[in-house]
């Protein structure tokens, strides 16, 4: 059974279902690691949004994960630590993540900021997340800083993107 509208409202209806459809696409790739911002703003770009709104939806997308990060991965890595398997993923990965953390320790706060902040690979949100668990950064401290961050990397990642479409037109 269709849904049956009068006149021009399918087409809209339509319309809007497609762009509904790309900006999730946005938000979500702007969720996952590795990609977060550095892929969500150019993807956006790419299917035609501006890039203030490629911004916005990659921000909003980032963000998403964090709170459910900085809450459930230390029970999460505990839990899983009593497997072998799984205890020797996580090991490189915390000397990963502190290897490239470094000086955040030193600076907490402000080094992770910069942790999130500088939209290069192996850093941002999920990096951010995983080394304010490892230095068990308070929630109230870490979820602040992390936003913070995310929030400059989009402004980074919106002036190259502007930049970038400037040099084509």
């Amino acid at each position: 059974m269709g849904l049956i509208l009068i006149g021009g409202s399918n087409l809209a209806m339509m319309e809007l279902i497609e762009v509904l459809k790309k900006e999730l696409a946005v938000i979500i790739l702007g969720a996952t690691p590795i990609f977060e911002l550095r892929g969500a703003i150019p993807l956006g770009v790419t299917l035609g949004f501006s890039p203030l709104q490629s911004t916005i939806l990659g921000i909003i997308g980032n963000m998403l994960p964090v709170p459910f990060l900085l809450l459930l991965l230390r029970p999460v890595f505990k839990f899983l630590r009593k497997y072998d398997f799984f205890d020797r993923k996580i090991e490189w990965l915390e000397d990963r993540t502190l290897r490239r953390s470094r000086k955040m320790k030193k600076y907490t706060i402000l080094g992770l900021y910069l942790l999130v902040a500088i939209p290069l690979p192996t850093t941002g949100a999920y990096t951010g997340c995983l080394a304010a668990s490892l230095f068990n950064l308070r929630f109230k401290f870490a979820f602040p800083t992390i936003v913070a961050g995310v929030i400059t990397a989009g402004i980074i990642m919106y002036t190259l993107s502007t930049v970038g479409l400037w040099m084509f037109i």
